[in-house]
């Protein structure tokens, strides 16, 4: 029985083992990521600039050694500390990590043009012309990363007719705002909350939905960045469901201040609404098949009534079809926020990655977002917040 118990108690500890190794690997892995591609950009640019002098090179390497751990060092500092350096360092490291990655395809677009300009055999000394294909591109990234920063202040007003059927006639002709992915912290502060606020009030609004990721999830002060929302009175309420990044570190933290804000936190649950039956599920329970197919049938959706759920996520897609819900309203992708990625997401989410779709019965709004996840940029989708207006 004490060999049984002793073989068990191993196997705990391994797996706790287990589970406290894998954060380190997996910062390990993006760090590697990381630095490899700094060091690529180090090489691509002396390379193509022809050897600079060994001072300039070794500012440019020692720069972007240290670029390379800037944005993990100011992500962990950011899960434990909420004070004015420490926002300062992760702004400076989310830049960067946004002009990196238009840094870094310029590097590779380097080596294309380079080898298609060896290939063609047009020039008779192709060698002079690496410095003018490298400053060309990198200044090119440079100016789309600055492009980018411009757009992701630039909040976009999208509205949306939405036909539900059952809907009673006293919401025919009234307005929901749906404003997703605000990701308050330590790059969108408590300016960017009174900005979104104050938009959002002057639509005047009939009922507003979240659809999660309210916060970032860094240490911050989560009151103080939700009470701008209190200015918002729609007659219908204000209702919030989770996301992924609400769920990171003290989520009760999190809801308590969306609570005292004056939003409805709704956690796997139901409110009818004049008629208009709302949903919430929390994002944890929203990856889990089973429990997602619970929480939706422990709802009772009236199918004699229109139903709106708050999903965070736009998938599993067929399962809430079938519960009967009538519109999900979901954020999430950022529609992918910056190219290359934009392309990604697209092909994880499909026609799902942003805007009005259908699904057999069920009507799928998916918003790009108004804030910004990691580098405070958007190139290749908007900023926005969605006026849907119900006919």
């Amino acid at each position: 029985m004490f060999a049984g118990a002793s073989r068990f108690m191993r196997s705990l500890n391994q797996g706790d083992l287990c589970l406290k190794a894998w954060p380190v690997l997996a910062i390990g892995f993006i760090e590697a990521i990381l630095f490899l591609a700094h060091w690529f950009i180090y090489r691509t640019w002396i390379v193509f600039m022809g050897n600079p002098s060994p001072a300039a090179t070794l500012a440019l390497g020692t720069a972007l050694f240290l670029l390379a751990f800037s944005f993990i060092v100011a992500a962990l500092l950011s899960f434990r500390f909420s004070n004015p350096l420490v926002t300062a360092i992760y702004k400076i490291a989310a830049v960067w990590l946004g002009f990196l990655n238009f840094f870094f395809l310029a590097a590779c677009l380097c080596w294309l043009a380079w080898y298609a300009l060896l290939l063609s055999r047009l020039v008779p000394d192709p060698l002079r012309n690496r410095p003018f294909i490298a400053a060309f591109l990198f200044a090119l990234a440079f100016a789309t990363g600055v492009y980018g920063l411009l757009n992701a202040r630039s909040i976009r007003i999208r509205r949306i007719s939405i036909k539900l059927p059952n809907l009673p006639q006293s919401w025919c002709g009234r307005t929901a705002l749906l404003v997703s992915d605000l990701h308050l912290g330590h790059v969108n502060g408590l300016r960017f909350s009174h900005r979104v606020a104050a938009l959002a009030a002057s639509m005047h609004p009939h009922i507003v939905f979240l659809p999660g990721d309210f916060f970032d999830g860094a240490k911050s002060d989560p009151g103080r960045l939700a009470a701008p929302f209190k200015q918002l009175s729609p007659p219908f309420g204000i209702y919030f469901s989770t996301g992924n990044h609400d769920e990171f570190g003290d989520d009760a933290q999190h809801i308590a201040a969306l609570t005292r804000a004056g939003v409805r936190v709704l956690h796997n649950e139901k409110v009818t609404v004049d008629g208009l039956q709302i949903l919430g599920v929390a994002y944890y329970d929203s990856t889990h098949l089973l429990r997602l197919r619970a929480t939706l049938e422990s709802l009772r959706l009236d199918p004699a009534h229109p139903s709106i759920l708050l999903n965070h996520v736009p998938n599993r897609l067929p399962m809430i079809e079938q519960a009967g819900v009538s519109l999900q309203l979901s954020g999430h992708t950022h529609g992918g926020q910056l190219f290359p990625f934009t392309w990604i997401i697209r092909r994880v989410f499909g026609d799902f990655t942003y805007g009005l779709q259908r699904f057999g019965a069920l009507q799928v709004y998916t918003s790009s977002g108004v804030g910004t996840w990691g580098p405070p940029m958007r190139v290749g989708t908007h900023p926005e917040i969605v006026l849907l207006q119900f006919e």
